[in-house]
């Protein structure tokens, strides 16, 4: 069962205090956000040796293994949830940059035509082509895109991860916009 707010609260504090029912409970309600969050940095396909479901796996890792450390300051669980997967995705894209190479253990005996390799490219290059238009944008426009855009967030929920207000949020997510409008061609190309 999802849980928010309050119970979330609740769940959390009884999670930190040990109780795994708790923790499961936990680990339940953040799984789907985060796994949207890390698509949305990341992208849904395999990118070399990782791929946003791998990165979404050691976010809820952490946020198990640093639950009993965590402390209340007055912001909502998610925000906390929210920073160590900005720092997981970060970690996979700088992996990622270093390594030039995608080895396979073994070559497979059959192919799967199901979508074709232009489909796969076609996916692969919108992936792309996403990724460097977000790149453009400073770091807190990104986040705010990807949380409001790609997780759902309002612009209070928003605000309360990034540390802001919600309207400075809904000018940032204006601005950013405005801007990727700006270096995108009618036809969707980038200028």
């Amino acid at each position: 069962m999802k849980l928010t707010g309050d119970a979330l609260g609740q769940a959390v504090r009884a999670a930190a205090d040990g109780d795994r029912a708790a923790l499961t409970s936990v680990l339940d309600s953040v799984r789907e956000p985060v796994l949207r969050y890390c698509r949305g940095r990341i992208g849904a396909g395999e990118r070399h040796l990782f791929s946003a479901d791998d990165v979404a796996q050691e976010v809820l890792m952490a946020v198990m293994t640093a639950l009993p450390r965590y402390e209340d300051q007055g912001r909502p669980f998610m925000a906390f949830v929210y920073g160590i997967a900005s720092h997981k995705v970060a970690d996979a894209m700088r992996s990622a940059a270093r390594v030039k190479s995608d080895p396979v253990e073994d070559v497979p005996d059959s192919l799967d035509f199901s979508n074709g390799p232009e489909q796969a490219a076609l996916e692969s290059d919108a992936s792309r082509q996403m990724r460097d238009l977000l790149g453009t944008l400073p770091e807190k426009q990104r986040e705010i895109l990807v949380l409001r855009l790609v997780v759902g967030l309002s612009a209070e929920e928003t605000a309360d991860m990034v540390g802001s207000s919600p309207g400075a949020v809904r000018v940032a997510q204006h601005r950013a916009l405005t801007k990727l409008k700006k270096l995108m061609t009618p036809g969707g190309e980038r200028r």
